[in-house]
């Protein structure tokens, strides 16, 4: 099983240590600067995020595509604003534009009033992994279908839909914790997306997306989101883990947002600080950040030397995680980082293991 390493482009340079306020919104040099990096760096794809109040993924995408040559886009994109007729052209001609480089991060809703902030206020979450679930049945005919085709169902109704524009190879990310996420990864993720839990958590969590999706006759992988940090040896790994805790401990509190009592919104969020009730699980897992922030996102990390986070990334390849989705509290420098002390050294692992025919454990 091969290895694949996605990494990030926001916005602008700035994370959870920076201050609150940013000259910036979208910052090109930044975004220039971090497509480049990543391409060198040996990234083979970079998430591009979305927001209800941030830049359009698919532009900046468009963009990063424009300046690099070898570097891949996981889109981020959220079902229900845009028609799947529509977005599977946007996406198919992206994808043609660039060469064959784009996936697709399928993200079905976040609180409530985010998706609020769009326009939708009315539906509740199995709604919207109901409505994601048909989204992404008219995406895929889209995309594949010869002659114009009808759809009718509860949220969407379509007559003679077609496209001429069709991608090469498009694949769906997916991600979502709650029952209905899983069913709905069973059906149509060709990638499904995990924040960076236990060991023993990750793997359950294999498991049942592996039984939902041999329902549909399928297998996907797995992509593991994480934040490592790395030090020339263990002692300053983790004293820059406890710097960047201390960091963002401050600059929530100057802001006056909550270090504690966070109430997720969503399934995963919650797995994710139920993980973060205690600082370091299993060898290396630190959760500081995800205790602090409420568990907003990917906020868990790998902490050690680039063997000690290697070895630790392995132990998750070995469950069955083909994908490392990481970035830094310094966005740009921890990825040119990764780039020349990380990614070489998880990859000359995985090559000894496939030669010496290691098994999965998974």
């Amino acid at each position: 099983m091969s290895v694949k390493f996605i990494g990030y482009i926001g916005f602008n340079n700035g994370s959870e240590t920076e201050a609150a306020v940013r000259s910036r919104v979208l910052d090109t040099d930044y975004v220039n600067a971090a497509a480049k990096a990543q391409e060198k760096g040996g990234f083979d794809r970079v998430l591009i995020p979305f927001g209800s109040n941030s830049p359009e993924s698919q532009i900046v995408a468009a963009h990063a595509a424009a300046i690099t040559t070898k570097l891949g886009f996981l889109v981020a994109h959220r079902p229900g604003f845009t028609q799947p007729t529509v977005a599977a052209r946007q996406l198919a001609t992206l994808d043609q534009l660039s060469g064959g480089r784009v996936a697709v991060h399928i993200i079905t809703g976040g609180a409530d009033e985010e998706m609020a902030r769009d326009g939708d206020t009315k539906t509740v979450k199995a709604e919207r992994y109901a409505r994601t679930d048909e989204y992404l049945s008219i995406l895929r005919q889209e995309w594949t279908a010869a002659t114009p085709f009808d759809h009718q169902g509860k949220y969407y109704d379509i007559r003679q839909a077609y496209s001429a524009i069709k991608p090469d190879n498009l694949p769906v990310f997916f991600g979502g914790s709650s029952e209905e996420a899983i069913d709905v990864a069973g059906r149509h993720a060709d990638v499904y997306a995990l924040w960076g839990e236990t060991l023993e958590a990750v793997q359950d969590t294999v498991r049942a997306v592996r039984k939902s999706a041999a329902r549909y006759g399928r297998n996907p992988g797995f992509s593991l989101s994480l934040r490592p940090v790395i030090g020339d040896t263990e002692e300053a790994a983790w004293k820059r883990a406890a710097e960047i805790e201390e960091q963002v401990r401050e600059n929530r509190t100057a802001a006056g947002l909550p270090i504690s009592g966070h109430r997720p919104p969503n399934v995963g969020a919650l797995r994710l600080l139920e993980t973060a009730s205690a600082n370091r699980r299993d060898t290396r897992l630190w959760t500081g950040v995800a205790a602090l922030t409420g568990a907003a996102g990917n906020s868990t990390g790998l902490v050690g030397t680039p063997e000690q986070v290697a070895d630790a990334m392995l132990d998750y390849y070995d469950i069955g995680i083909d994908h490392f989705l990481i970035r830094g509290f310094d966005p740009l420098g921890d990825s040119i980082l990764y780039g020349r002390e990380l990614l070489p050294v998880v990859r000359r692992k995985v090559a000894q293991r496939a030669a010496s025919g290691l098994a999965l454990a998974g």
